[in-house]
């Protein structure tokens, strides 16, 4: 009859066991988490960074500019407003920026003269509450100019510009209302003044 040792059993099926019960390594899909999604985002990061880089190369080759001063044609012009009015100091500031352009104030001496027509503000009722309140107002603004040549041919034809803006009314904020109002009509005329400024910009004097 043989007797086994312990000790050699012990060390013959202790790591055999092991391997024998060790599930054999296999490849791992990568878990979801935020480490799987650094390669997405640094994927989209440089394909964001290419996009942007050939939009502003085809900006620049299609020739577009963005808003900046108006280079105009004629070297004099003369406005029909007076500087004190708002708006004739902003056409005045404008024009002064293009660069290529000085407003006169003797119409005889001037290239071009450019005759404000109309510049009227107005204000409706959008919507009312239930109880028959002013929920909502509409501002409107509608700039009247024409250009007119140095023996008096129309280089721009009298033309008109809206702009509209709609706001909430609260009256037990009359005040801070008053104040909005007053900054939307402004921020009307600054936009119907630019786009006046490219009409001047691509009007063309004869010969």
């Amino acid at each position: 009859m043989s007797l086994r040792n312990p000790m050699i059993e012990a060390g013959r099926s202790g790591p055999d066991t092991e391997r024998s019960h060790r599930p054999a390594a296999r490849h791992r899909p990568q878990a979801d988490g935020p480490a799987a999604d650094v390669p997405a985002a640094s994927v989209r990061r440089r394909l964001l960074l290419v996009g942007g880089g050939l939009a502003a190369l085809l900006v620049s080759g299609c020739g577009f500019r963005l808003r900046g001063p108006q280079a105009l044609d004629f070297a004099t012009v003369h406005l029909n407003i007076p500087p004190e009015t708002e708006l004739g100091a902003q056409l005045r500031r404008l024009i002064a920026t293009s660069g290529t352009t000085t407003v006169v104030e003797d119409a005889g001496q001037a290239e071009a003269r450019l005759q404000i027509l109309g510049n009227d503000r107005g204000r409706e009722i959008l919507s009312l509450t239930g109880a028959g309140k002013v929920r909502e107002y509409q501002l409107t603004q509608t700039l009247r100019f024409q250009l007119l040549d140095k023996a008096g041919a129309a280089l721009i034809p009298p033309t008109s510009l809206a702009a509209r803006r709609e706001y909430t009314f609260d009256d037990s904020q009359v005040l801070g209302k008053e104040q909005e109002e007053a900054l939307l009509y402004r921020d009307m005329q600054a936009d119907l003044v630019q786009q006046m400024m490219r009409r001047l910009a691509a009007a063309r004097r004869a010969g």
